[in-house]
C-alpha cells in the first residue's frame, strides 16, 4: 500500500512540473497540449493493464508527439503565425517520432514483450507511473519548440535556427545509423549472444542514445530565438533526455543487463574498459567504468 501510494505521488508531481513549466510559458496552447499530452497517456493506461501489454506503449509515445505538434501548428495556422522555420521545426520532430515509434513499435512485436515492463505491468500502480512519466517525456522535450511555434512571430530563421537544424540532423542521423547497425547485427542468428563492437557501437556503447541527446539539443537551440522570459526554461529538453536516458530507462538498466550476460567474458570487460557508455572519445578523459576496473 505504501509503495502505491509512492507511486501516485510521484506520477502527480512529474504531472505539477510539467504543467508548471507550461503555465510560465504564458501560452494557453501550451497548457492545453500538455494537458492533451497526459490525458491521452492515462486513457491508453487502462487498456495496457487490463490486457497487461505494453506492445503499444512506445507507438502512444510518439502519437501523442505527432498530436501536439499538429494541434499547436493547426492553432498558429488559424491566427497566421505559421511561418517556414515554423512548420520545418514541426517536421523534424514529426520524422524523428514516425520512425522512433514505428522503430520501437516493430521491435518489441519481434521480441514479443519489453522486458523494462515485465515486473511494473502487474502492478497498476507502477505501470501508471510508467504511462505518467510518458507523458512527463513528451511534454518536457517538445515543449520547447511548441513554445517556440506558438510565440507571436512563430520560429525565426537566423543562424541559431539554422545551426540547430545542422545539430538535429547530425544526432538524427547517428540515432538512426546505430539503430540500423544493430538491428542488422542482430538478425545474423550468429550473433544470437553476442555482443556488438562495430560501426558507431566500436566508439560508444550507446550511440543511439547520444544521438537522441544530440537531436533534441538541436531542437532546442533551433527554438532558443523565439523563447522570452520565463520562456527558456523550457530548454530543459535535453537534459531531461540525458537523465532520463542515462539514469531511468537506458543506459543503466542496459549496463546491468549487459554485465549480467557477458560480465564474465574477457571480451566484454576489455570492451567496457575501453568504449566510452555514451559521448565517443570520452574514455581520453576518464577510466571510470561500471566494472570498477
Amino acid at each position: 500500500m505504501k509503495q502505491a501510494v509512492l507511486n501516485l505521488f510521484f506520477a502527480l508531481i512529474a504531472f505539477i512540473l510539467v504543467y508548471g513549466i507550461a503555465l510560465l510559458t504564458g501560452l494557453t496552447v501550451i497548457q492545453e497540449g500538455v494537458l492533451i499530452a497526459f490525458v491521452i497517456q492515462w486513457i491508453c493506461f487502462v487498456p495496457a493493464y487490463f490486457f497487461q501489454t505494453e506492445k503499444f506503449y512506445d507507438l502512444a509515445g510518439s502519437g501523442t508527439y505527432l498530436f501536439m505538434i499538429s494541434y499547436v501548428s493547426y492553432q498558429n495556422y488559424l491566427s497566421l503565425n505559421l511561418n517556414t522555420a515554423s512548420m520545418v521545426l514541426a517536421t523534424c520532430i514529426s520524422l524523428w517520432a514516425i520512425r522512433l515509434g514505428t522503430f520501437l513499435f516493430l521491435r518489441i512485436h519481434r521480441a514479443k514483450e519489453d522486458k523494462r515492463f515485465r515486473d511494473i505491468k502487474p502492478a497498476a500502480t507502477r505501470f501508471f507511473m510508467a504511462w505518467t512519466l510518458q507523458g512527463m517525456w513528451v511534454g518536457l522535450c517538445s515543449m520547447c519548440a511548441l513554445t517556440a511555434i506558438a510565440s507571436q512571430n512563430g520560429v525565426l530563421q537566423n543562424g541559431f535556427f539554422y545551426g540547430g537544424l545542422f545539430v538535429f540532423a547530425l544526432g538524427f542521423s547517428i540515432e538512426i545509423s546505430a539503430d540500423w547497425q544493430k538491428s542488422n547485427f542482430r538478425k545474423n542468428p550468429e550473433n544470437k549472444e553476442l555482443f556488438i563492437t562495430s560501426g558507431l557501437w566500436k566508439y560508444a556503447r550507446h550511440p543511439n542514445y547520444f544521438g537522441e541527446i544530440v537531436l533534441w539539443t538541436g531542437i532546442s537551440i533551433m527554438s532558443f530565438s523565439s523563447l522570452s522570459n520565463w520562456q527558456y526554461a523550457t530548454l530543459i529538453s535535453p537534459l531531461f533526455t540525458y537523465f532520463l536516458l542515462v539514469y531511468i530507462s537506458g543506459v543503466r538498466i542496459l549496463e546491468a543487463s549487459g554485465i549480467e550476460k557477458w560480465g564474465h567474458l574477457d571480451s566484454y570487460q576489455q570492451y567496457i574498459r575501453s568504449t566510452p557508455s555514451l559521448i565517443p572519445f570520452s574514455k581520453l578523459l576518464t577510466n571510470k567504468n561500471p566494472l570498477g576496473n
